[in-house]
């Protein structure tokens, strides 16, 4: 079966192999593994509201530079060894604007838009560094309310851009409980049932504990911060996005953004991209905000995502979930104590690894996130890493 890994080769009504990878409600939101591949690489575009982000005429271009000495283990493991073994649709390595590695599964293209799940964050975060660039926002310790004023007297507009970027609000709120609850509140209902990202943010008050003690990563953190790009540049996100950072960081297609009922995107997931420009987006981290001949975001603005003061020391390396090693800093997570290198992460396996003193890059779209992949994704990457060039 073409493009299928041997693992699952045997259990293609899993993936959906063979009702040729089937898209829509039928396998609900992200629940059945038969709808997976399918909604992860376009489904979802027509199934939910979404704005698009248009690339320019000149994009950045890759140099194909396919190389075979990416090994790692005893056994000399390969990314196709890696491949064979996981449900990945989508995996690339590039560094400097070469492409060493570049493979397709599960009948997936690179023309295909992948979707991100939580990657957007780190999207999210880029649009915010570009405001504070820009001086749309004054600094990261203003309170979201001197921004939203919709937001005053509310527990997320007292919170400050700081601590929602460090996921530290202070909320009553628990991730894998509460998003059965904030995901049809924000998301995905209709708009007469007062389902939306406003009115979900606003009217979550209720407090654990002091703003900026403990890392509780949520989704209403990053919903809020996209409240406040979208009243301080006057226009939505994608927007935005379009002029001040896909344009500019030359990407080769157009991306796009879900959205609520009232076309807000819901930025806490939802962008969805080629493999390539997700590539391009790690790329321009890699090179401290320079891309395409352009500064795009501040080399300021990488140093702050990268670094941890006494205002971050809840999310400092090993500290934001005790007892595992990683960080976190402004919807970024870190593998190194160092701060060197910055992954994107998504649910069911999402990733971008970007190691910044080698500028290389890694990016996965993938459909599970079950058993030991990581461990040896990881190891894929430190791989290329340890290259030298």
């Amino acid at each position: 079966m073409p493009g299928v890994p041997r693992f699952a080769a045997a259990q293609a009504d899993k993936w959906g192999a063979d009702k040729g990878y089937p898209t829509g409600w039928g396998g609900g939101f992200n629940r059945a593994t038969t709808h997976r591949v399918g909604n992860y690489s376009g489904g979802f575009e027509s199934m939910l509201p979404h704005h698009v982000i248009r690339a320019g005429d000149k994009p950045l271009p890759f140099t194909v530079a396919l190389r075979d000495d990416i090994k790692w283990g005893f056994t000399s493991r390969t990314p196709r060894d890696y491949l064979d073994n996981w449900p990945v649709t989508g995996l690339l390595v590039a560094r400097k604007g070469e492409i060493w590695h570049e493979s397709y599964r599960f009948g997936r293209t690179a023309s295909m838009r992948l979707t991100s799940w939580s990657m957007a964050k780190s999207v999210t975060s880029l649009l915010l560094g570009i405001c504070l660039d820009r001086k749309l926002v004054a600094s990261l310790d203003d309170t979201t309310d001197r921004y939203v004023p919709e937001l005053k007297g509310t527990l997320h507009g007292q919170t400050t851009l700081r601590n929602l970027g460090n996921m530290s609000s202070g909320a009553e709120i628990l991730h894998d409980r509460d998003n059965a609850l904030i995901y049809p509140s924000a998301f995905l209902g209709a708009k007469d049932t007062f389902s939306s990202i406003r009115h979900t943010v606003t009217g979550w008050n209720r407090r654990r504990e002091e703003q900026g003690r403990f890392f509780n990563y949520n989704e209403l953190c990053p919903l809020t911060i996209g409240m406040v790009i979208r009243q301080v540049t006057g226009q939505s996100l994608s927007q935005f996005a379009q002029e001040a950072l896909w344009r500019p960081l030359g990407a080769e297609a157009d991306a796009t953004w879900s959205t609520d009922a009232e076309r807000n995107e819901f930025n806490c997931v939802g962008f969805a991209a080629r493999l390539r420009d997700w590539a391009r987006l790690g790329m321009l981290v890699a090179q401290r905000g320079r891309a395409n001949g352009a500064q795009i975001v501040s080399e300021g603005w990488i140093d702050e995502c990268t670094r941890w003061t006494d205002a971050d020391r809840q999310v400092r390396y090993g500290a934001a979930r005790p007892g595992l090693l990683g960080g976190y800093k402004l919807f970024l997570w870190h593998a190194r104590a160092d701060g060197t290198q910055v992954v994107f992460n998504g649910h069911h396996g999402q990733r971008v690894f970007i190691d910044l003193p080698t500028q290389t890059v890694l990016v996965q779209t993938a459909v599970e996130h079950e058993g030991n992949w990581q461990q040896e994704l990881y190891a894929l990457f430190e791989a290329a890493v340890r290259i030298k060039s």
